[in-house]
């Protein structure tokens, strides 16, 4: 055999070794889950897949995908199919930007698993932030199953504080673009009159408590910067008319103050691959008719519909000081007494 003939088959040999290795063909069998849960609505997730891999033909049917290429893209496109089922095991749903965090980031699927006595996020000075009784472990819990959760109970139950936590944990991971903070601007009972200052400065007061929640989880000039670019934004209800909000954890906090016309405008704001967290104390209502508030009316008009969850604090789960947990049911039983005597007089009219 010649040089030049043994050049040439082993120029062959190699050709075809190749043209094999571009050509592998593989199936991947997506078992015990909806293949829609992977592929997304339209096939938007997997499109955006796809777009990783240019050089890999892959066709959909059913639960199956079949892969065309070289070894290299078919492997990996099988590793980051696998890691988007793991992400679903521990999120209600995936979407485009889950796509995105396997390619850009930490993708580890741990970043979304949260049981209810997990650590959320620690605060400033380093201390671990997580639910400290059970009925905030179900809150932690119903976060992650649902879109919509309603948290009411009384003052110092942590409702706010939890919720706020969950958007912080959100906005690390970049499960949300931003988090939205809003009360309605209801003074508890007093008149304040005309307060100085730009409108800035006469809505704070009743956004205080939201702004403290914040300073315990960001340090402070990592939060005015995330304020000033609009990435963390604090508003009154109000404001919420006509936006459409996408890819955010909104929290609306003392939803007792809303009326039902209110609460239906900002539930309505719900966007895509947005978290809603309404927190209020049916106890605590500050409008002038306390028969105007349409928290609990709001809840009972939504109760049967799927990816909704009300969580119900109750006086042994507060967390402040132990002197509270006394004073509201010392309130209460004052509230329960003028309750009866106003429907014994109703009865005898």
């Amino acid at each position: 055999m010649s040089v030049q003939q043994q050049v040439s088959e082993e120029a062959i040999i190699q050709i075809k070794m190749t043209y094999k290795n571009i050509m592998s063909r593989k199936t991947i069998e997506l078992e015990a889950i909806d293949p829609v849960e992977i592929y997304g609505a339209a096939n938007k997730n997997l499109e955006a897949l796809c777009t990783y891999f240019p050089n890999l033909k892959v066709i959909a049917r059913g639960n199956q995908i079949i892969l065309e290429g070289s070894d290299e893209d078919t492997e990996s496109f099988e590793s980051k199919i696998s890691k988007l089922i793991e992400r679903r095991n521990h999120k209600m749903k995936l979407t485009p930007y889950d796509v995105e965090d396997l390619f850009d980031g930490d993708a580890s699927p741990d970043r979304f698993k949260l049981t209810g006595d997990a650590v959320i996020v620690f605060g400033n000075d380093g201390k671990p932030i997580k639910a400290r009784n059970k009925t905030q472990q179900e809150m932690v819990k119903a976060y992650f199953e649902n879109d919509l959760i309603y948290a009411i109970g009384p003052a110092g139950t942590g409702k706010t504080y939890i919720a706020i936590a969950l958007a912080v944990k959100a906005l690390k991971n970049r499960e949300v673009k931003r988090i939205i903070l809003t009360r309605p601007a209801v003074e508890a009972g007093e008149r304040l009159g005309f307060l100085p200052g730009d409108l800035k400065d006469k809505l704070d007061p009743y956004l205080q408590p939201l702004y403290d929640a914040l300073g315990d989880m960001i340090p402070a000039r990592k939060l005015q910067e995330l304020m000033a670019d609009g990435t963390i934004q604090i508003a009154p209800l109000a404001y919420m008319r006509g936006r459409t909000l996408d890819r955010a954890c909104v929290i609306l906090d003392e939803a007792q103050n809303t009326n039902l016309g209110q609460l239906k405008m900002f539930l309505t704001r719900m966007g895509c691959d947005a978290k809603f967290i309404v927190t209020g104390d049916a106890s605590q209502i500050d409008l002038p008719n306390k028969n105007d508030s349409g928290l609990l009316k709001g809840i009972e008009l939504t109760r049967n519909i799927k990816g909704i969850s009300t969580i119900v604090f109750k006086n042994e789960d507060i967390v402040r000081h132990p002197l509270v947990a006394k004073i509201v049911k010392a309130f209460d039983k004052v509230s329960a007494a003028k309750a009866n005597k106003e429907k014994a007089t109703d009865e005898c009219r």
